[in-house]
Formats: C-alpha cells, sequence, structure tokens
C-alpha cells in the first residue's frame, strides 16, 4: 500500500510537470488565432497528446523489458530533467502572445503542436512507464491524468509553477529519482549492480 501510494505520488508530479510543459506550448501556438481556429488547435493538441502517449506506451512497456533500453531511458530522463530545469529559469520571461493582424498557418500551426506533442509524450511516457513499475493500472492512470491534465488543469499548474518555482523544482526531484532507479535496475538486471533483496521491488 505505501509502495504503490509512493509510486502514485511520482506520476502525479511527472504529469503536473510534463502536461504544463505539453499546454504551455499549445497555448502560446493558439493564442494567435480567433476563438474558433483557436478550440481547433487546442483540440488537436489534445487528441495529438493522447493518440502519442498511447503508442509510446505501448513500445515503452516492451522495451523497458530490456535491462540496456532501461539505463537508456534513465539517462534520456536526466538529460529531460535538465531541459526541464531551464524552461523553469525561462518561465517568468515568457509573456503573453500579442494580437496580429493576420492569423498565421493553420496547418503550419498544426503541426507544430503535433510535433510538440510528439516530444513531450514521449517524455511524458517513459516517465510514467518507469514510475509506475509495470503496475498497468497505475500506468494507465498516469497516461489518462496526463492528457486530462494537457486539457484542463495544466495551465493552472503553469501559472503555479511560474509564481512558486519550488514547486516545478520538487517535481524535477520526483523526476530524477525515477531515473535513478530505472539506471540501478537496468544495472541489477544485467548484474553489474548487486541490489538487495529487500530493496529490489523499488526497481
Amino acid at each position: 500500500m505505501i509502495e504503490q501510494s509512493i509510486i502514485l505520488t511520482q506520476i502525479i508530479f511527472i504529469d503536473v510537470i510534463m502536461a504544463a510543459d505539453n499546454a504551455i506550448i499549445i497555448g502560446m501556438i493558439a493564442a494567435s488565432f480567433a476563438p474558433k481556429h483557436r478550440n481547433q488547435i487546442i483540440m488537436w493538441g489534445v487528441l495529438g497528446a493522447l493518440i502519442f502517449r498511447i503508442i509510446f506506451a505501448f513500445f515503452a512497456s516492451y522495451l523497458f523489458g530490456f535491462a540496456y533500453v532501461k539505463i537508456i531511458g534513465g539517462l534520456l530522463l536526466i538529460w529531460i530533467i535538465n531541459d526541464l530545469r531551464k524552461d523553469l529559469f525561462n518561465l517568468k520571461k515568457i509573456k503573453s502572445p500579442t494580437k496580429v493582424s493576420k492569423e498565421p498557418s493553420y496547418i503550419q500551426s498544426v503541426y507544430k503542436v503535433l510535433l510538440a506533442d510528439i516530444t513531450l509524450s514521449f517524455d511524458n511516457v517513459i516517465a510514467v512507464v518507469a514510475a509506475s513499475k509495470h503496475n498497468f493500472n497505475l500506468m494507465i492512470f498516469g497516461l489518462v491524468l496526463s492528457v486530462l491534465l494537457v486539457v484542463t488543469l495544466a495551465r493552472f499548474f503553469a501559472e503555479k509553477i511560474k509564481k512558486h518555482q519550488w514547486f516545478g523544482y520538487l517535481g524535477l526531484i520526483v523526476i530524477l529519482i525515477v531515473a535513478i532507479q530505472l539506471i540501478i535496475g537496468g544495472l541489477g538486471d544485467l548484474d553489474i549492480l548487486e541490489i538487495n533483496k529487500s530493496f529490489k521491488k523499488f526497481f
């Protein structure tokens, strides 16, 4: 019960940080459009976030069965953490887009949103699948929550992170713990590192 609560907390923090990132990008791209097209852009963003998360979750669940992929996934998470850390430094510098007389290309904007979805969905799924420790129900919960946050609560959390950077850094610490667990678990599977049986369930 305690172990599942820890995993659930990790997943929630991961989703809050990464879904907020996703929502900020979608919101910035959609902001230059009239309400009708703006809602369509956001719809494409949410749909893309859902589809890409499902696709990547399927492959991630399979790939994490291999020790080397666990290690690579953990290292990738550390790289992601560094990128998100830079984003946190830049959050206060983001200004609201000004109105323009002519809307940008709708198709190009949809492509930008979907490209952002691909990148951020992959990052999100790697973190959630790693944190779920092969618990299918918790993994599904994490993926559904991430999409719901993108469409509803992500902007709220993004504002919280802007005002209270400690909240964002707390999330980064959680992701770092997941990355370390993933790397140690992979090293343990390769018999490079010996993990005490009492702690093996955490890796």
